[in-house]
């Protein structure tokens, strides 16, 4: 097998799919976790000016 080929190309191809799905469930984390925030502070601003709830 070529150098380039086993460093670059072949076989790392196993993993990608697994880095891609983790990836894009840290980003859902992370996306949760920003809007729980907003909420959070949304709710905290409204009980504290008596605008709401």
């Amino acid at each position: 097998m070529r150098r380039d080929l086993a460093f670059t190309g072949v076989a790392r191809q196993a993993e990608r799919p697994v880095r891609s799905l983790a990836c894009l469930a840290f980003v859902a984390l992370l996306g949760a976790g920003f809007w729980a925030g907003v909420v959070w502070i949304a709710e905290t601003f409204l009980r504290t000016t008596n605008l709401g709830f």
